[in-house]
């Protein structure tokens, strides 16, 4: 039994190795051995991905880029394409379903599975070796893994097994494991919570393992205990089963039957609008956008697109835009129309920031914390504002 009583489990994480510049690579093996720096070209934009060749220059993701030309002006700079990385992602997603009794997509390029039991019949670490080998042949990509008990220890052993590695840590390994490790690699520390711990004089893990857990919570505030446990090899979040029909969605019946084409789109961007803030608040990303349509007969259609990886209003409205005129061809009063976006997996935004206008980023920020303080409607587009609630 584990410190927190709950059964001991096995949790693998999977984590392709650079994985923008790796599909890059892919697509033109002359980049391999360089150092490649991929996101807005411009001095304006963000770095959004690097090589390990450009990190020795100490390039770094979220970095300006004007920064990273000074560090590495030898680099290959590539403006993203995040439908290229989309599409190579839902490949290594497929061998993964194909093969894992359990497993949790957590962004484009990570994963978790839950092999509690699986040992009985075959050894874990084979298993997910060799899961791991068929991805490399499958898809070209390479890929680390690290396997433990929990979430946690799992996604810090692939932190350390990078790049194209594997560790295993055993239930009696994971103190030694984890002790001596900077407090940056647990999952939830960032840099207020770095700088305020190490204002205290703690820098490794086992420090923190060893403080009282109030005191930890006295200084990190409401999630100081869960990073205290996390510190001391406890984490009992589950694998969430992952389902490609995960998603979010809005309807919306009209009061009468309609065919007047300014209401119905401007319904469709007040209901874009909508879900697009909900999916930002949870971190989430989609991948694929359905649209449905009920005529006042009640016969429903609906029509559906596979998309790069998004949380943006202006690129889910035109595809939204663009699906409704595909699908409304029958000029039917209509009695319902509905949103839903699916394939949702965690994310930053940051990872569909592959153009010279960061001020975007922070257009979408200002406008949801002005939601978040003074509710949904406070501020939205124009052309959804009638109908916002």
């Amino acid at each position: 039994m584990q410190a927190n009583n709950m059964p001991e489990r096995t949790i693998a994480h999977l984590d392709l190795d650079t994985f923008f510049v790796s599909v890059e690579r892919l697509v033109n093996p002359s980049l391999t051995g360089k150092p490649v720096i991929i996101g807005g070209v411009s001095d304006r934009g963000v770095v959004a991905s690097c090589s390990y060749e450009a990190r020795r220059f100490g390039v770094h993701s979220a970095m300006p880029m004007r920064m990273a030309r000074q560090l590495c002006g030898q680099a290959v700079y590539i403006r993203g394409d995040m439908e290229l990385y989309s599409r190579y992602s839902r490949l290594v997603t497929d061998v993964i379903a194909d093969s894992a009794p359990l497993y949790e997509k957590t962004s484009v390029d990570e994963h978790y599975l839950d092999l509690t039991g699986m040992d009985r019949f075959f050894g874990t670490y084979k298993w997910t070796h060799e899961l791991r080998e068929r991805i490399i042949r499958e898809t070209g990509l390479p890929i680390s893994f690290g396997l433990s008990q929990n979430k946690t220890i799992s996604k810090i052993a692939t932190g350390q097994a990078k790049p194209n590695g594997e560790l295993h840590v055993l239930p009696d390994q994971v103190h030694p494991f984890l002790d001596p490790l900077s407090i940056r690699k647990i999952p939830m520390v960032g840099e207020v919570g770095y700088r305020l711990l190490r204002a205290m004089g703690v820098a490794k893990i086992g420090t923190l393992r060893l403080m009282p857990p109030d005191m930890v919570q006295q200084v990190l505030g409401k999630n100081g205990l869960v990073v205290w446990k996390k510190a001391n090899g406890i984490d009992p979040s589950p694998v969430k089963p992952y389902s490609e029909q995960k998603s979010i969605s809005s309807e919306h019946t009209f009061e009468q039957d309609t065919t007047d084409m300014a209401l119905l789109k401007q319904t469709l961007a007040h209901m874009v609008e909508k879900i697009t803030f909900e999916m930002r608040n949870k971190q989430k990303l989609t991948g694929c956008v359905t649209i449905k349509i009920r005529y006042a007969n009640f016969d429903t259609h609906s029509r559906q697109k596979n998309i790069a990886y998004t949380a943006f209003d202006h690129i889910l409205l035109n595809t939204v835009m663009d699906l409704f005129t595909q699908l409304y061809n029958r000029r039917m009063l209509i009695r319902l129309v509905g949103v839903r976006f699916s394939h949702l997996v965690g994310g930053s935004q940051q990872l569909d920031l592959f153009d010279d206008k960061p001020e975007i980023t922070k257009l979408y920020q200002t406008m949801d914390q002005i939601r978040r303080r003074y509710g949904k409607t406070a501020v939205g587009r124009a052309g959804g504002m009638r109908l916002s609630e």
